[in-house]
């Protein structure tokens, strides 16, 4: 069935048709109406849950811990100030390797206040041991929710997920998306069955105290789950490609990148922009490809250094920032193309923060500005687009 919907909908849609078993919500704007529709689905009888209406954010994740930790499929919802108040029981759920997917609203963080679309709160979560998942259309989060389960629930992963969508852009924006039938679904995800779990007569030890003689040791199997997931979302996406005829570019989309002569690496609703930006330019006779980055968490290392090998110059644009060299998805991917024998020039561009819209235009000239950047030879630079004052016209 193909209705038209929101992407905080299609978010509502996924959990249930995912027949997440405990919901655990506290409401932010611009999240609040996934879990109202989740509310209405359970109050309906159409989705067999456990709803519980939590004081925070903080509370929200540690009743989804509990719940996992017994045994339940779980899931929440929130945005910026949301996520970064759960920071804390973020980790808690990484470490004690808790498959808990939750969608986050990514919006820009105060101060100054904002309801508005940028990366900062996802980002600034990078290093807690979550998978990130982020989604260009309403019909990839709905898919993504669904598969990230069947990923994440894997015996020799065991992490959790978060599946990323921008605020209004896509949360309050409607698009078409194809409702799976619920019988296909079920014989994609089956129920979730941990091998550990809280049981009546079977004392067992969860999140207790390791010395340092062992700490270690849990951590790096939490890596080596992370590492694993690599492998895992590409079969994932496999099969449900087999069952539902879609998929949605692995760990990183590739577009008209076989012969271009410079990328666009970005993520998220603009990359869908970016696409007919590509279009148009190679109408023009300019050889130019877009790679999006779908994971950040695991990171698209190896397709990122097989794409650096063949290109001149990569422009990476972050919709966040940090108080380091530069962007985080920057920092990464110049990471991942250290390697390579003859690497392309990389420039990052600082774009789109609070909302601010990155247009058709500002793309163009980003494409514009690598290209004469790469023939330059510069490299290591860092461009905030579109701020007020600066020489650069962008628009």
């Amino acid at each position: 069935m193909r209705e038209v919907m929101t992407g905080n909908y299609a978010s509502a849609y996924g959990a249930k048709l995912a027949r997440a078993e405990v919901i655990a919500a506290y409401p932010i704007t611009p999240q609040t109406s996934i879990v109202e529709k989740l509310a209405d689905f359970v109050t309906t009888g159409e989705l067999k849950a456990q709803f519980i209406p939590v004081e925070s954010e903080h509370s929200a994740m540690a009743a989804c811990i509990a719940a996992e930790t017994a045994g339940a499929r779980t899931y929440t919802a929130t945005s910026s100030h949301g996520l970064t108040l759960m920071h804390e029981v973020l980790i808690w759920a990484s470490g004690a390797r808790l498959p808990i997917v939750m969608t986050n609203v990514s919006r820009a963080m105060a101060p100054p206040w904002s309801v508005w679309v940028d990366h900062m709160d996802s980002i600034a979560q990078r290093d807690t041991g979550w998978l990130q998942f982020f989604c260009q259309s309403n019909q990839e989060v709905l898919d993504t929710i669904i598969m990230a389960y069947k990923v994440c629930e894997s015996s020799g992963i065991m992490l959790p997920a978060m599946v990323i969508m921008d605020a209004f852009i896509q949360s309050h924006t409607s698009e078409p998306v194809d409702l799976p039938d619920q019988e296909l679904v079920d014989s994609f995800l089956p129920p979730y069955s941990p091998d550990l779990k809280i049981e009546v007569g079977k004392p067992m030890g969860f999140g207790s105290l390791v010395k340092p003689d062992q700490y270690m040791e849990f951590r790096y199997k939490a890596m080596l789950g992370m590492k694993a997931a690599r492998d895992r979302v590409l079969r994932v996406e496999r099969e449900f490609k087999s069952i539902f005829g879609r998929e949605h570019g692995g760990l990183l989309e590739r577009y008209e990148c076989d012969d271009a002569d410079v990328v666009l690496v970005a993520a998220g609703s603009v990359a869908a922009t970016a696409k007919d930006v590509v279009d148009s330019m190679r109408a023009k006779g300019h050889r130019v490809g877009l790679a999006r980055i779908r994971s950040f968490r695991p990171f698209p290392h190896d397709e990122i250094r097989a794409l650096a090998g063949k290109v001149e110059g990569m422009a990476v644009l972050d919709r966040s920032y940090t108080f380091g060299a530069a962007g985080a998805m920057f920092t990464e991917a110049r990471a991942s193309a250290y390697s390579v024998q003859k690497r392309p020039v990389m420039k990052n561009y600082i774009a789109g923060l609070g909302g601010r819209d990155i247009t058709p235009r500002i793309l163009e000239r980003i494409f514009e500005d690598i290209q004469v950047v790469s023939r330059r030879g510069a490299e290591d630079e860092v461009e905030w687009v579109d701020v007020a004052g600066l020489q650069r016209r962008w628009r």
